[in-house]
Order: C-alpha cells, then sequence, then structure tokens
C-alpha cells in the first residue's frame, strides 16, 4: 500500500507539474526605459517577486485590428542643417541611431515641401510670380542639407522608410493675401499649385528619393497665422483633391502617392473626414487622413480617432506631427523629461473653454500615452517632428522652439539622446511596417499596453507604467504566460518570438 502511495503521488507531481509547465514558459525578450536610468536596456532578470494580485495581459493575435505602415520622424531643414554643423563621426551616429539596423529602425517619416518654421528663412520652389507652367520650379534650396540628410538615411536603413511630404502654403503669388502666411488658395491656381506637387515629385525622383505621399497642406486652420501657412476647408481641400490634385498626379502615372487629407489636431476630425468620404467620388483620391497631437497634452482622443477610422475603414489613418513644443530644450538632463513640469502651447494661448486640455505633463508619459493610445484606436502610422534640434530648440526663423528626441551642440559637438528617443524607439524598433495590431484584454486601465504580431510571427507588447511604484503582471498567450516586473515610470517592449 505503501508502494502504491507513492507511485500514486509521484504520478500526481508529474501532473501538476506538466500543468505548471502548460500555462508557464512563456519565452520572451523584455526591453526597458525607465526614469530610474534604463535606456531601451535589455532585461537579465526581470520575473515578479510576488505572484500575487497581479495584473493580467491577454494576448489574442488571431482578432487583428489594423496594419501598421510605420513610425518614424520629419527630415527638417532645421535637424539637416545641424547635422552638416558636427563632425562626420556624430552625424553619422545619429543618422545611425534613427535608421540603423541597431537603432530606432525608423520606417515612416515626413518632410516639407518649400519652408516651413523649421526652416532657415521663408522660400518656394516657384518663387516667380504667375510661373503657373512651373518654368522656375526648382529644388535648389534643398540640396544643402535636406536631400543630403534624406540620402544618407537611405543609404543606412536596409528595409527602407516611407517619405510623406507637406506644405505648409503654395507660392504666395497664388494666395489671395500674396503671403506666406496665413491667406487662401485662389481656386484659379487650383491646377498650377497641383503642377508644382507634380514638379516636387519628379525633382525628388531625379535626385533618387521616391516621395510615397503627401498632404495638401500642413494644418489648414492656419495655425493662428504664426508661420508659413494656408487656409483649407474640408469643402476646398476636397475640391482641390478630387478635381485637380488626384486628376494630375493619376493622368501623369503618379496614381499611387498617397494623398492623405486634412493633416491637423484629431479633435476636429469628424468635421474633415464627414466631407473627405462624404461618397465615392469624393473619397476617390484620399488614400487616408492625416493628423497631429497639439490638441491637449493628455487626451488621444479616442472617440474621435474611432470616428475617423469608422469613417473610412480601408484608408489610412496617419499621426503626421507631433512634438514637446513651446519648450526650450533641457540639455544632458533626463529627469525633466520625467517630470511634470512641460508646458505646451495651449498653456499660454489656448481660450478659456479649451484651457483643461494643456495642463503641465511629463514629456516621455505624452509620447508613450498617445502612441499606445493611438495604435488601440485605429492609427497605423505615427511620425514624430524634428529629428534634431539645437540647445535652443532650433533653429527657427519664427522663434517657436520646440524639443527633438536628440539634442545637439554644434560650437562643441555634442549630442543628447533624450529619453524622448527611446521612448520611440521602443516602438519603431521592435513594431515594423504591416505588423497587425492585435487585441489584448487588461485588467489594470493605468498599466497602458499594445500588442502587434510582425510578419516574422513576434509578438511585440508595448507596455507602459505611470505609477511611481513598480507594478507586476501576467502576460498570457494562448496556454502560456510570463510574470514580468516593470520599473516605476517606465516603458517596455516585450518580444516573444515565433
Amino acid at each position: 500500500m505503501k508502494t502504491s502511495a507513492f507511485y500514486m503521488a509521484l504520478i500526481l507531481t508529474v501532473i501538476i507539474m506538466s500543468c505548471n509547465e502548460e500555462n508557464t514558459g512563456l519565452q520572451a525578450e523584455v526591453y526597458e526605459t525607465s526614469a530610474s536610468g534604463n535606456k531601451l536596456t535589455k532585461l537579465e532578470n526581470f520575473s515578479a517577486s510576488n505572484e500575487n494580485d497581479l495584473v493580467q495581459i491577454k494576448l489574442f493575435p488571431e482578432k487583428e485590428r489594423q496594419t501598421i505602415t510605420g513610425f518614424g520622424g520629419s527630415f527638417t531643414e532645421s535637424s539637416a542643417y545641424l547635422l552638416n554643423k558636427l563632425s562626420k563621426n556624430n552625424r553619422e551616429k545619429i543618422l545611425e541611431a534613427y535608421f540603423g539596423e541597431d537603432g530606432a529602425k525608423y520606417s515612416l517619416t515626413r518632410t516639407h515641401i518649400s519652408s516651413c518654421d523649421f526652416s532657415l528663412n521663408n522660400y518656394t520652389y516657384a518663387p516667380v510670380a504667375g510661373d503657373i507652367k512651373m518654368e522656375h520650379f526648382s529644388i535648389e534650396e534643398d540640396k544643402d542639407d535636406i536631400i543630403p540628410m534624406i540620402k544618407d538615411a537611405m543609404a543606412i536603413s536596409i528595409e527602407g522608410f516611407h517619405i510623406i511630404s507637406s506644405p505648409w502654403t503654395a507660392p504666395p503669388w497664388m494666395k489671395d493675401n500674396k503671403a506666406y502666411v496665413g491667406g487662401k488658395l485662389l481656386p484659379e491656381y487650383y491646377d498650377a499649385f497641383a503642377l508644382f506637387f507634380s514638379k516636387y515629385l519628379e525633382a525628388y525622383k531625379a535626385e533618387g528619393i521616391d516621395v510615397w505621399g503627401v498632404t495638401p497642406v500642413n494644418e489648414p486652420h492656419g495655425n493662428g497665422n504664426n508661420w508659413e501657412s494656408m487656409h483649407f476647408s474640408p469643402e476646398e481641400m476636397t475640391d482641390f483633391v478630387q478635381n485637380h490634385l488626384g486628376p494630375k498626379l493619376e493622368a501623369e502615372g503618379k496614381g499611387d502617392i498617397k494623398i492623405l487629407g486634412y493633416d491637423q489636431n484629431r479633435a476636429g476630425i469628424q468635421e474633415w473626414v464627414d466631407v473627405m468620404f462624404k461618397d465615392e467620388a469624393s473619397s476617390k483620391y484620399y488614400a487616408g487622413t492625416a493628423i497631429h497631437w497639439y490638441e491637449s497634452t493628455f487626451d488621444y482622443f479616442p472617440e474621435a480617432l474611432q470616428y475617423g477610422h469608422n469613417k473610412a475603414p480601408d484608408k489610412y489613418l496617419i499621426q503626421t506631427e507631433a512634438c514637446v513644443d513651446s519648450e526650450i530644450p533641457k540639455w544632458q538632463d533626463d529627469a525633466w523629461y520625467w517630470k511634470k513640469e512641460a508646458t505646451d502651447w495651449g498653456w499660454d494661448w489656448a481660450p478659456e473653454d479649451q484651457r483643461h486640455l494643456h495642463p503641465k505633463y511629463v514629456p516621455v508619459y505624452r509620447y508613450a500615452r498617445d502612441i499606445i493610445g493611438c495604435l488601440n484606436n485605429w492609427v497605423d502610422g505615427w511620425v514624430d517632428w524634428n529629428m534634431v534640434l539645437d540647445r535652443q530648440g532650433g533653429p527657427n526663423w519664427f522663434e517657436n522652439w520646440c524639443v527633438a528626441p536628440v539634442i545637439v551642440d554644434p560650437d562643441n559637438d555634442e549630442v543628447y539622446f533624450t529619453p524622448i528617443y527611446f521612448t520611440l524607439s521602443h516602438f519603431s524598433r521592435y513594431i515594423r511596417p504591416e505588423a497587425k495590431i492585435i487585441e489584448l484584454e487588461n485588467s489594470d486601465e493605468s498599466l497602458m499596453a499594445t500588442a502587434a504580431k510582425n510578419p516574422d510571427g513576434s509578438i511585440a507588447v508595448v507596455v507602459f507604467n505611470q505609477d511611481k511604484e513598480k507594478k507586476q503582471f501576467s502576460l498570457t498567450l494562448g496556454e502560456h504566460s510570463i510574470v514580468v516586473t516593470i520599473s516605476p515610470q517606465a516603458i517596455q517592449t516585450i518580444i516573444i518570438p515565433a
């Protein structure tokens, strides 16, 4: 009887161990960026010390959502100019950090057509008034800085990246106020402005640069008429795209260029998509919608994003611009980027009924919260603004200072990778183009999470802990799970191999 009891106990132990193995043993790599000093650091020991009351995150890879277009930042004249002022080693270090296999691996980028606030001065590719045939069109201004930066990035990037190009304004002579700032495009120049786009695409292609997409104008509400801008109503932009830009590009064999409408703050998306995607005719040439984040320092507007997706579920929904604006960068001060001290344009300029949307905020939190919120609400691409700025937050002809993920001191040839750079890399490096966002269940709303299944079959889970205490969670995929500890004030990317 004792022998029988021993074998029964042994069998029961084996069964229990087998069950435990079946419900654990999920293989994963964990990378963390934290206020305590981790910078995309691979964690060798991330197991939880207390497995009671774990947050539960369950993955459902069979429930796929949007397909990812990419993540990245913007080629501006300011950034390109600064790179040219650095030593060759530091220039290459920054470009490798953004586009190299060991860096952020940016896959979706943006640049400006003619000048913007982050240019050294005002300029247009079509400076001659009345030149409706674009006989004097020239991108010569870009050949010193922007084009070399793009080409060098292309040479570094193994998988390549898409470029979205946006004008901040039409040539001033096409507008009712004849100025770079403000005003409207005169209807008699709609065809000339469409030709302007075509000439730009051809000129860049001649330089070996294929542009993936365009927006008709940056911020059609006019950004307060502070720097280069041009007003479009939803009806005016749709008229321009439907009857001028779209047909022009199609007739010239450029119909594969993606036209993204709107290109301003997401809270206003409903008014625009209702017009853009009103019917088949209005929708025909729009490939999707471009949005910005400046409406709030904390709200990512999930209802607006869902509305935009539902209005055109087969179209792109891409975040094309975001930055810590109205701030001079803090130099080599990581702690500032983890503190609730940043203010934005709305801190000073917002009308009273919108002031509640612009409290002080933590820069890293704003990025992590916004990207996760966007991915969980149908956004398929997310693009930051300037890749590189100086210690003043420029150069910027309007003195509209902002922060970039990488700050440089060209006089002393020094480079500072801010925590924002590492935060962005958690997404851009590990969630690749053509990945599918997958559904998940999360038992703790304050521990934000999103997940994507990559083309190679691996799954990337990004988790963000905004609390000042560590958290422990169980990550479950099917019958397998893993228990993870995330540091206080930290963002993690967990890679589950195929």
